[in-house]
């Protein structure tokens, strides 16, 4: 059995942890609460910006479009797939950088080209080890997600793609379904296909849009609705992994208080164990000592008592 002084250090110890894990636990609060009210602020937004498009396809399905254009011609290895990777930068958050991985790596076994494009530093190290080439690296964002840092993984991705390093795009990113739980999705951003797009918006086949003109082309108007609609959906996975990411680790910190105090608990039993054993050694000792004393006291009276 463990000394008293071993045991108070690994009380000590445990408490000294929980006040760390307490500390992010409020941290991560603070920044869900933050992150949901910017996500708030900006959703009406870009849902606007969706069901605007979404009806501009309906309404002229054939379009003729670089960022519609599905490129039937390029299939199997002669395909190349961009996918976006959002992860963290640090850990301690559960499985959340794990499954979003684990999801990437399944996107990665189809017969297509990929070139990945990393927001974290978990994902960039992740791929560093397993000596995978990062076409893009988006350093800064993970922590702090922003339109501005949207607008640039945006326009990268978008330059590729007129380019033709790139013939399809997806963001990989982990959504909160609820309170509780979170999920890796894979999201088709490029190219645009009119079904997608109605089918992120619930109800939309409900509601009937007045008649479009389109000045001065269909073409430009599409040349800047369907960026600023791509700035909305990175942001949207950002803010999105970002909330998902506080989320599972307050839930993880809470498990590890929680765990805590149970270890504070079993070591206040064994603590309060060993010094009960110590102090009935200390008694018996003592009495031990008292009959030692008692009987040598006993055997001097009998020899007085002989002489």
């Amino acid at each position: 059995m463990a000394n008293l002084r071993e045991i108070s250090a690994r009380i000590r110890s445990v408490q000294d942890t929980m006040k760390i894990t307490n500390a992010m636990y409020m941290i991560s609060s603070t920044k869900l609460r933050k992150a949901r009210k910017d996500m708030e602020g900006n959703s009406p937004y870009f849902l606007y910006l969706q069901r605007m498009l979404a009806h501009i396809l309906t309404e002229l399905p054939m379009t003729d479009h670089e960022f519609l254009d599905l490129r039937p011609e390029k299939t199997g290895s002669k395909r190349t797939k961009a996918i976006i990777v959002i992860t963290g930068d640090k850990g301690l958050c559960g499985a959340y950088n794990h499954n979003v991985l684990h999801l990437v790596e399944r996107e990665m076994q189809g017969p297509e080209k990929h070139r990945l494009y990393v927001v974290g530093e978990v994902g960039r190290q992740y791929f560093a080890a397993k000596h995978i080439h990062l076409a893009g690296q988006f350093r800064y964002t993970a922590q702090n997600p922003t339109l501005h840092r949207a607008r640039v993984i945006t326009e990268t991705l978008l330059a590729d793609f007129r380019a033709g390093k790139v013939d399809e795009v997806s963001i990989v990113y982990t959504m909160m379904p609820n309170a509780i739980t979170s999920e890796p999705q894979v999201m088709h951003l490029l190219p645009l296909n009119p079904k997608e797009v109605k089918g992120r918006l619930p109800g939309m086949d409900d509601q009937k849009e007045g008649e479009l003109n389109f000045q001065p082309s269909v073409k430009s108007i599409l040349d800047h609705l369907i960026p600023d609609l791509l700035v909305g959906y990175v942001y949207s996975a950002l803010v999105d992994s970002y909330c998902s990411e506080q989320n599972d680790r307050m839930m993880a910190m809470d498990a590890a208080s929680r765990s805590g105090q149970t270890m504070i608990h079993e070591l206040s039993v064994e603590y309060n164990r060993a010094r009960q054993a110590m102090i009935t050694q200390e008694i018996t000792e003592v009495v031990a000592g008292a009959k030692a004393q008692k009987k040598k006291k006993m055997q001097k009276q009998k020899e007085a008592l002989r002489k």
